[in-house]
């Protein structure tokens, strides 16, 4: 790392919104160390979708040219390392590694996403992001007009229902055991011609992540290609909740429009503050960051003239 020891800004989380970032950053003259640890969400997800002049890459692919193209500026430092603490002293921000690494920035950034938390279905998670979906947007194309699936209850089955049903008119709704549905929902579903399977699950059954079937716990088993759920997620780093920073209702970490938190000098951009979780989003969320983090340094530096 040079022994440099400060920065203007620190990135916590060097993925897409975190390279973007620091892509703004850098070509703003600005000093940034990234810090990742590599472990991002979307890892066994063999092709990211509905990102243009990437449609199709994989993630790592993606993750790979930009960190090089990002790196090609030379006041931007990529370290793979976790922090696990950060202090504000003064105007300065103080970050601890997990290698035991110290330094000091004007700004902090974190772009550390979440974690999804699987439910107890055996073969649920080796499919996750590969044939059980959490996008239509990023994966329904593939897999349109194909037999699908929905695994969900309640108003998030209802939500699935309305919106999958565009992608394939062969889908089922499976609810794992008694439906929570109102009258009114079940209605709309049933003019959709979805069928709804309330009988509990044993076992997704796959092969290296790609569904073949479901099979319940009375014996039978039915055909799927792919399925679509969502899961409750918790974010991967607690640093920004445990300084201060507020959060939604679901869980995600409140930013205003310049992607800065309610703690002054500390920024969130990704998925660790949106539910629209794609690459696009996420990249466009780390360029406003790093834009508005450079505005900020510059109003600074302007009031000590």
């Amino acid at each position: 790392m040079e022994n440099k020891k400060e920065f203007d800004a620190v990135i916590v989380g060097g993925s897409y919104a975190g390279l973007s970032a620091a892509m703004t950053l850098g070509r703003s003259l600005r000093s940034v160390l990234i810090i990742d640890s590599g472990k991002p969400c979307n890892l066994q997800t063999p092709h990211s979708h509905n990102f243009i002049t990437q449609d199709g890459a994989t993630p790592r692919a993606i993750f790979e040219k930009a960190k090089a193209q990002v790196l090609e500026y030379p006041t931007v430092k990529f370290i793979d390392d976790s922090v696990i603490s950060v202090s504000k002293i003064l105007n300065r921000f103080k970050i601890v590694t997990q290698l035991k690494q110290e330094v000091k920035a004007k700004k902090i950034l974190f772009t550390t996403g979440v974690n999804d938390i699987m439910p107890n279905l055996k073969g649920f998670a080796e499919c996750w992001g590969i044939s059980v979906l959490h996008c239509p947007y990023c994966h329904g194309y593939e897999v349109a007009k194909q037999n699908l699936g929905i695994i969900a209850n309640g108003e998030t089955a209802f939500d699935l229902c309305k919106l999958i049903q565009h992608w394939s008119d062969k889908l089922t709704l499976f609810t794992n055991g008694k439906s929570e549905l109102t009258i009114e929902q079940l209605n709309l579903i049933k003019k959709l011609k979805i069928e709804i399977i309330e009988k509990e699950i044993e076992e997704l059954i796959h092969k290296n992540g790609i569904l073949e079937s479901l099979s319940f716990i009375d014996g039978t088993k039915i055909v799927l290609d792919a399925i679509f759920s969502r899961v409750p997620f918790k974010q991967h780093c607690e640093i920004p909740i445990t300084m201060g920073c507020q959060t939604t209702e679901q869980g995600h970490i409140t930013v205003d429009f310049s992607q800065k938190t309610n703690i002054d000098g500390v920024f969130c951009a990704g998925d660790n503050t949106s539910p629209f979780r794609t690459v696009s989003l996420a990249s466009s969320s780390g360029t406003k960051a790093g834009a508005f983090i450079n505005m900020e340094l510059l109003n600074e530096e302007l009031n000590q003239i």
